[in-house]
């Protein structure tokens, strides 16, 4: 079966699937100003380590004041309680991984380009969800893949401005990605996603307290700098509610191409902020990318509201 072949599909913007959009669109904003202030206080010459324990930690306490009590009384379940308690706490240490990583990359490479290795994390699990998730694969996806990988090495091209060890630490962040990715589908399969994300905090918060006291930093923050600091926790609270509760508005098919809407804000951060703007070349990079993700959600989109193709159809 072609994608021609496939029957037009009509997608009413209904009222329900725009307040999914707005709170999709707003929840990735959100985190763009989480990622400048991770950006802005590792190259003040603060360990990530320390921005990551004052992210989780403010975190948990901004969710235990005021997200946790309405879930509580909604659900009348402890927050606690996980019907996978084990894959919640393996994801938990994923997310401060994956956060480790990403400030690193911020420390180098700038906020845009950052943002858009990034996006090559759903590409990534399409090309390995068939063996880790059992997933039917199609030729459409594996174009999809590749189409992401020729836009990466753009950004990334020969004698640009990010260095090797950006790229490498940028490749490791979108893999983290695409792993966190997976973990989250079945996370919030298994739980209420309030509780997916009160774990996340929690181990986050945790671990890194553990950790935190080796890294330390001897400069005594600022008033704008604590400031900054405590501004991580209730970006990353506000941002990922937004996210999942855009999921109870509109079906992820519909809102995944809404998600390469963040390079907007990472593009206006970085410049505003920053003085640091993608040039022409990475742009047309970080376009590339955006195409083949907002590419393959339509395909998706179309292919899930369509007949299941029979063996050998496979787009």
């Amino acid at each position: 079966m072609s994608i021609s072949a496939l029957p037009p599909t009509r997608i009413a913007f209904e009222p329900k699937l725009l307040v999914g959009v707005v709170f999709l669109v707003t929840g990735l904003w959100t985190l763009s100003l989480l990622d400048t202030a991770g950006k802005l206080l590792a190259s003040s010459g603060y360990h990530v380590m320390m921005i990551a324990w004052m992210r989780y930690s403010i975190n948990v306490l901004f969710m235990a004041v005021t997200l946790v009590p309405l879930y509580q009384r909604r659900s009348g379940r402890s927050i606690f309680r996980s019907n996978r308690p084990g894959l919640q706490i393996g994801r938990g240490v994923l997310l401060l991984a994956s956060t480790l990583i990403f400030f690193s990359v911020l420390k180098i490479v700038p906020l845009a380009e950052g943002t858009a290795m990034n996006f090559c994390a759903p590409l990534i699990v399409l090309a390995i969800s068939p063996w880790l998730l059992r997933e039917r694969t199609y030729v459409s996806r594996w174009i999809a893949v590749l189409v992401g990988f020729c836009g990466m090495l753009i950004v990334i091209r020969p004698g640009g401005d990010i260095p090797p060890h950006g790229v490498a630490l940028g490749m490791l962040s979108a893999l983290a990605m695409a792993l966190m990715s997976i973990l989250n589908r079945k996370a919030n399969q298994a739980d209420d996603p309030m509780v997916t994300l009160f774990y996340g905090a929690l181990m986050g918060s945790v671990l890194s307290t553990l950790a935190v006291p080796f890294f330390w930093s001897a400069h005594a923050p600022t008033v704008v700098e604590w400031l900054i600091l405590v501004s991580t926790g209730i970006t990353s609270t506000i941002g990922h509610f937004l996210q999942n509760n855009a999921y109870r508005h509109a079906e992820a098919s519909l809102l995944t191409p809404f998600f390469y809407a963040q390079i907007i804000s990472a593009s206006a951060m970085g410049w505003l902020v920053f003085g640091q703007f993608p040039d022409g070349i990475t742009i047309v990079g970080i376009a590339v990318i955006c195409a083949s993700g907002v590419g393959i959600a339509l395909v998706e989109q179309r292919r899930a509201r369509s007949l299941p193709a029979e063996p050998g159809e496979a787009v």
